[in-house]
């Protein structure tokens, strides 16, 4: 018996290497004015919207993360390195899982869509990533001290951040903007990425 050969999922699987690929080479672990602005928004948003099976949308994307974390962390991050990754790492991927389940909800990836998943994205990471910054005795890099474990100090966590909040905004607003424009366009050229019997 000839065994089926899922060409949607092989594509879809590339595009998330791709990304990853592309989160990594473009991060030269550098504290500068476009911190954050990373594809790694998008790659949630497309893989919990593309991958109907709900265990792989959450599975490859979340190992894409965890890959590319671990390259990074033993390169451009090296002096924050923790164990295998870095302190709270648990904090950004509850953030990125919570990312995916946006991606989810969006049956038709239309602009309105991607533009409503990409701001409910950018705000649940500011969110939950910043909170674990606080909760976690997070730096003030404004005076080189903890932040106070009020809620002062988690307000003061969450302003530092907006700069960071805005480049992953922008950033996952223009990436999903390429990456579902162009899947929908390939779907429409090519019809066998449109609509798989299972995925």
């Amino acid at each position: 018996m000839k065994k089926h050969i899922n060409i949607r999922f092989i594509v879809l699987v590339l595009i998330i290497l791709l990304i990853g690929i592309w989160r990594v080479l473009n991060n030269g672990g550098q504290l500068t004015p476009l911190s954050n602005f990373s594809p790694i928004g998008a790659l949630a948003l497309f893989g919990g919207t593309y991958f109907l099976q709900k265990i792989r949308a959450y599975l490859f994307p979340l190992l894409m993360l965890f890959i590319s974390d671990i390259v990074m962390m033993h390169t451009y991050f090296s002096d924050y390195q923790s164990g295998l990754l870095y302190d709270g790492w648990y904090w950004n991927y509850a953030a990125f899982g919570l990312m995916v389940f946006f991606g989810t909800l969006i049956n038709q990836p239309s602009p309105k869509n991607i533009f409503l998943a990409s701001v409910g994205a950018a705000l649940a990471h500011y969110l939950i990533s910043d909170f674990g910054v606080w909760l976690s005795g997070g730096i003030d890099l404004s005076n080189n001290q903890p932040f106070t474990r009020d809620w002062h100090g988690l307000m003061r966590c969450y302003i530092l951040a907006i700069p960071f909040l805005k480049n992953m905004l922008i950033s996952t607003i223009l990436y999903s903007t390429v990456l579902f424009g162009a899947f929908e366009l390939a779907s429409h050229r090519f019809p066998i990425l449109a609509k798989p019997a299972i995925l």
